[in-house]
């Protein structure tokens, strides 16, 4: 590995891709453009125009925008970990759950490591374009696609489309810890929780 030399991409394409990270940013926390005008003083007008690429942001207002989005400032810009396969864990609470991104940001799947604690809140469906292969890890797993319901206990593994209705939580009164894999057309990378709702 160590003799593997990874291309570097250019300055320009890095430059390109800023405004799409940054709007996938704002989005995934369910921020508007007013809120995030407040929270870092940069004009609406401003980050507007930079996340529709029509501005170039500076470096004054990069560091803002990772602060308020608590995130490293290389991740906003897309810079490669040159030399590097490995992926930095973060793990992170959402929703009473703890996820564990185990992919590269922007690698094009988005792979997750997630704990789930048992909740008495009432399953409530969503969709959204793409697929989802989980993997049950420990614990035991409800799962519901349309109308469809099933427990998957440990060991096993299901997989469906997205755009059914659907909801999955831990079953059994017990913590159950997934591995799970989504698929090309998810929002995601965990930015807004599972699929955005609490009790998914």
């Amino acid at each position: 590995m160590s003799g593997m030399s990874v291309p570097i991409p250019s300055t320009d394409s890095v430059i390109d891709a800023v405004p799409f990270r940054l709007r996938r940013l704002r989005q995934g926390r369910g921020m508007t453009l007013q809120q995030l005008s407040e929270l870092t003083d940069v004009s609406l007008s401003t980050l507007s125009r930079i996340e529709g690429g029509e501005r170039r942001p500076s470096l004054e207002i990069l560091v803002r925008l990772a602060q308020v989005y608590r995130v490293p400032l290389d991740d906003l810009v897309g810079m490669p970990q040159v030399g590097d396969p490995r992926v930095r864990l973060r793990p992170r609470r959402r929703h009473g759950r703890i996820e564990v991104p185990l992919h590269h940001r922007d690698s094009g799947v988005n792979v997750l490591k997630i704990v789930i604690p048992p909740t008495d809140v009432p399953p409530q469906l969503r969709r959204h374009p793409g697929s989802s292969w989980i993997y049950v890890l420990s614990g035991t797993l409800r799962v519901v696609v349309g109308e469809e319901s099933w427990v998957v206990a440990c060991g096993e593994a299901v997989e469906f489309d997205t755009s059914a209705p659907h909801w999955f939580g831990a079953d059994g009164g017990r913590t159950a810890e997934i591995l799970s894999i989504y698929g090309p057309g998810h929002r995601c990378f965990g930015d807004q929780g599972l699929d955005g709702d609490a009790s998914e």
